[in-house]
């Protein structure tokens, strides 16, 4: 598996690459890894028309993982992407992101438009992440990370040792093998991610596709407001789901998202 350290801080940066065809990169969301590609059933049908690049962001799956919340900034993540992509001598590239991931496409996108050749995002926003991260997990999950570690941050979304359920048992499996200081780092500079303002996505030319499921509040709102500002985007709602639940089954997904990305 390739490494490569970070231009910003030197934290090393693990992926991978599969598939052969027009470069895409798939982008995780918090507390995950690129583990859930393959494990939700996306890998291989995207990488039958694609060369699919995983990439585990920095605090998450086997790349470095700094304590420190300054290290977990959208400007920082959007630098790491950049330097993935000119270690594998990527120009341009499709980008494709669940929530966390979502929002780093849209802000790779929006900063360097022309390394970005169409963007997916899943779950995703551009608003204020202000109170966010205990929307999608629970009221007070910073300190509960901080102090009391990975079990409490299961425990605080009924995925205790109980849970049954491929997705509730790979999602549990995923969070407990996270460190817990740099979780509650990530989630604190998620808190304070500020709002994109309208007139750069009105700007923004590169085709989009938001999705996010009908039971997924706020988000489900802010990505049909995000898309209706962008000159090129489209808006799909995702039924009867949640956020946990944007991925799978992917079936739906990917009905509109290969023929996006084709």
């Amino acid at each position: 598996m390739p490494v490569i350290s970070s231009p910003v801080d030197g934290t090393p940066l693990r992926y991978d690459v599969s598939g052969d065809g027009p470069p895409l990169v798939l982008l995780h969301g918090s507390v995950l890894s690129r583990a859930i590609w393959r494990g939700l059933g996306y890998l291989a049908p995207l990488a039958a028309e694609h060369t699919v690049l995983r990439l585990d962001l920095r605090g998450h799956g086997l790349s470095g993982t700094p304590h420190d919340p300054a290290a977990y900034t959208q400007e920082v993540f959007v630098r790491d992407l950049l330097a993935v992509l000119d270690a594998e001598g990527i120009g341009r590239t499709a980008l494709l992101g669940y929530s966390l991931g979502a929002r780093i496409a849209l802000s790779t996108t929006l900063a360097h438009p022309g390394r970005v050749t169409r963007l997916v995002s899943l779950g995703g926003s551009a608003a204020a992440q202000r109170g966010a991260v205990e929307t999608v997990f629970f009221p007070g999950v910073i300190d509960a990370v901080r102090e009391e570690g990975m079990e409490a941050f299961c425990a605080g979304q009924g995925l205790g040792p109980e849970v049954e359920g491929r997705r509730a048992r790979a999602t549990r499996t995923a969070f407990l093998a996270a460190d817990p200081l740099a979780v509650a780092a990530l989630l604190a500079a998620t808190d304070a991610t500020p709002a994109v303002p309208e007139e750069e996505l009105a700007a923004c030319t590169v085709p989009a596709l938001w999705m996010a499921g009908s039971e997924d509040r706020p988000r489900h709102g802010e990505s049909r407001r995000a898309a209706s500002l962008m000159p090129d985007a489209e808006f799909v709602s995702l039924p009867g789901r949640d956020h946990g639940g944007t991925l799978f089954p992917p079936d739906e997904v990917l009905g509109s998202v290969l023929p996006f990305l084709r």
